[in-house]
């Protein structure tokens, strides 16, 4: 089944699908292994695993690049980051039709101006709605051919307050939006206002020490939430982890102390395939 087509039947299920975030196939494949429905490409993953802050700094040949990397790596949909769209509705078609060649399920597309911010920094600013709904337009006739699910992301909580959040997002989703993302919800009032008042599918953006505050899946499924993203607790731990690795290095040369702590030779070879490579060149030189 195609990805796109397996993400809408998730959809419509009734479930919650949650997509932990990834940078990378590594990171990709250990979701899979996981047992996860859908994976996220998250954009301010990615850009931090390049040595940058997420400030727009990534082009979108660089997120193409590294997003084709993710779902080569991995059989189950993702869904990923395409930050402003990468500038007008013009660009947007292009970026639609370059993310459906990379193969991506579903992308989302938000309302910040270039270059956006991290949706939980401060001093951020946004397109007005009438622009914003020319991208959705835009982006939603580029993906007809392909069936990729146009996410409508709406930052405008922090800058505008919700009462324009909520009117922004109803007006993106009559522009043709498949799901809506109000990004940065801070409290539990505010996640089931945006619930009630739009009945089209939602994704929520859930991780630790964020804005929004860390709600039951079953209270979200309640709701009507579709989707939860978790964009940077993988990488977070990731960062712990090896600086914990690297103290021990430092400390006494080796990571001996430690070792209860690292992924054996034998999985982390398991996690990339090896045995199947090795089974392939075997076959490949008989």
């Amino acid at each position: 089944m195609r990805a796109t087509s397996r993400l809408r039947e998730l959809l419509e299920m009734g479930d919650i699908v949650v997509a932990p975030g990834v940078f990378d196939g590594l990171s990709a494949k250990l979701v899979e292994r996981a047992g996860f429905a859908a994976v996220y490409a998250s954009g301010g993953a990615i850009a931090r695993s390049t040595g940058v802050p997420d400030l727009g700094l990534l082009s979108a040949s660089e997120m193409i690049a590294r997003i084709e990397t993710i779902v080569d790596a991995v059989g189950i949909p993702v869904i990923a980051d395409a930050d402003t769209g990468y500038g007008n509705a013009l660009n947007v078609r292009r970026t639609v039709a370059q993310y459906a060649r990379a193969g991506v399920a579903a992308l989302h597309i938000e309302d910040q101006l270039f270059p956006k911010r991290c949706g939980h920094y401060e001093d951020k600013a946004l397109e007005p709605p009438e622009v914003m709904a020319q991208k959705i337009r835009a982006a939603r006739e580029a993906a007809e051919a392909c069936g990729l699910a146009i996410i409508a992301r709406t930052d405008a909580i922090a800058v505008e307050g919700l009462d324009a959040a909520i009117a922004r997002a109803a007006r993106y989703a009559a522009a043709g939006a498949d799901v809506l993302f109000v990004e940065a919800p801070r409290s539990l009032a505010e996640i089931e206002r945006i619930a009630r008042e739009l009945p089209q599918p939602k994704l929520i953006n859930m991780f630790q020490g964020g804005k929004t505050p860390l709600v039951p899946l079953e209270t979200l499924r309640a709701l009507g939430y579709k989707l939860v993203i978790i964009p940077s607790d993988l990488q977070r731990a990731a960062i712990r982890a090896m600086e914990e690795t690297l103290a021990a290095i430092k400390a006494e040369g080796n990571s001996a102390s430690i070792t209860g702590r690292l992924a054996s030779f034998e999985t982390r070879e398991a996690v990339v395939g090896l045995k199947d490579y090795l089974a392939l060149e075997k076959r490949y030189s008989g």
